[in-house]
């Protein structure tokens, strides 16, 4: 699969990586839920480190479609809030 960070870059991941990063995003969906800024924050960081972690990064110049957008590393609460749709960041 193909995850885009905003303003990073795109990342091929295995897909046997969906289901914890499944479980990642619901940690931020509950935290935006709840209003919570410090563990918006923290469960956000995890996130993406997790996907920089598992992820390959994709060449500049290689153009390939995104399943997933996830935000940048600095973005607030609301700017997630406003991307996500009911079931998170990453449908499924």
């Amino acid at each position: 699969m193909i995850v885009r960070i905003l303003t990073e870059g795109q990342l091929r991941l295995p897909d046997s990586a969906l289901e914890e990063l499944n479980g990642l995003d619901d940690t931020v969906l509950h935290t935006c839920q709840a209003k919570d800024e410090a563990a918006f924050a923290a469960a956000l960081k995890t996130l993406l480190d997790r996907v920089r972690e598992l992820g390959e990064p994709l060449a500049l110049d290689e153009l390939v479609e995104s399943d997933f957008v996830l935000p940048m590393g600095d973005a607030t609460l609301e700017e997630v809030e406003q991307m996500m749709a009911d079931d998170g960041l990453s449908p499924g």
